[in-house]
């Protein structure tokens, strides 16, 4: 069985390398390595886990959904936490409790109603069980390499729209968000807490849009108003083929950092859970956005941090994501 899947991943490299160029691998040696990595698959490990056809789908699409990941056991865990702090009958440290501006703007509406996402839960031990998952570090390995940080943390609750269109998530790279580097060795697990359709706003993702660059962000002009450090790209193809995701409750898919994605309104009545991790690779460094199209986003990060802990800190958008970061797995380095 071994060779045949050794077989199998050598019609993949042939099938990539269109250079004319035969790729060089062996085999038997790349099975005594847990990250051998051959030359031609540039975004993917090879650690025994993900099929030489997923490696490739990764490669050309930069994004892979796993059936039925997580267990129906975990999300209700994860469901009643959320409930729980909804109610405030627990207050996490760092925890950012979001809104929608449209519900913002209304009236006060308490527990589950009034939150649309809860962000940076690392503190939250039942909700950051998630970002330690065995099933999702697995997958998150052939991603990022053995050492693996929990970087950013997301519960999305995305409410029924209000007739605003600002439950729309607009078409944006989560590397905008991001200090540290490289992009390759970083992947978002995304995992859906109930049936996500297109009626409800499943995520959108333009396939092979991870092979570009890192483009330029800011707020969309949106009749209704657009949520807080909810950026979009100012200039994107809209014809390019794009796939809505449509999931089952502990379907999780995992996706690049530069993949164009969003989501679309919820239609429903009800709310569309899904909760989430940003992984990077402990070797990553960060960098320094000043002059970059990543300039704004720090600078509206840097202010947000110095309300929240007083106006005289001065705390830089390389410190802010440095104090959430997390060791899930091996060993911590240059993060």
């Amino acid at each position: 069985m071994a060779l045949r899947a050794a077989d199998r991943l050598k019609v993949v490299l042939n099938h990539l390398d269109r250079s004319g160029v035969n790729v060089r691998t062996s085999f038997t040696s790349a099975q005594n390595l847990s990250h051998h990595r051959p030359e031609a698959l540039q975004y993917t490990f090879d650690t025994d886990v993900l099929s030489p056809e997923q490696r490739l789908a990764y490669e050309e699409d930069g994004f892979i959904l796993i059936k039925n990941l997580v267990s129906e056991e975990d999300i209700n865990r994860f469901r009643k936490e959320f409930e729980r702090i909804c109610k405030r009958d627990v207050k996490i440290p760092g925890l950012v409790v979001m809104r929608d501006v449209s519900i913002a703007k209304s009236e006060f509406v308490q527990g589950e109603k009034a939150v649309t996402k809860l962000q940076d839960f690392q503190e939250d031990l039942e909700l950051f069980r998630y970002c330690t998952l065995p099933q999702i570090l697995k997958y998150v390995e052939c991603f990022t390499g053995p050492n693996i940080m929990a970087m950013h943390t997301m519960l999305i609750n995305k409410p029924p729209d209000t007739g605003k269109k600002t439950s729309r998530h607009p078409m944006h790279q989560d590397l905008h968000y991001f200090p540290f580097r490289p992009a390759d060795r970083i992947v978002c697990a995304w995992t859906a807490m109930e049936k996500v359709t297109r009626q409800n706003g499943c995520l959108v993702v333009l396939p092979g849009t991870h092979k570009g660059t890192l483009q330029e962000h800011n707020y969309p002009e949106w009749e209704g108003g657009v949520n807080k450090m909810y950026h979009g790209i100012r200039n994107y193809n809209p014809n390019h083929p794009r796939v809505h995701l449509e999931m089952e409750k502990g379907d999780t898919v995992f996706f690049h950092p530069l993949l164009i994605h969003g989501s679309g309104m919820n239609r429903t009545p009800g709310f569309r859970k899904a909760i989430s991790c940003h992984y990077a690779s402990a070797d990553c460094h960060y960098i320094d956005v000043e002059g970059t199209t990543q300039e704004n986003i720090s600078k509206e990060v840097e202010e947000l941090a110095r309300k929240r802990v007083g106006n005289d800190a001065t705390i830089s958008f390389q410190d802010s994501w440095a104090v959430r970061g997390r060791l899930v797995q091996g060993d911590r380095t240059s993060l």
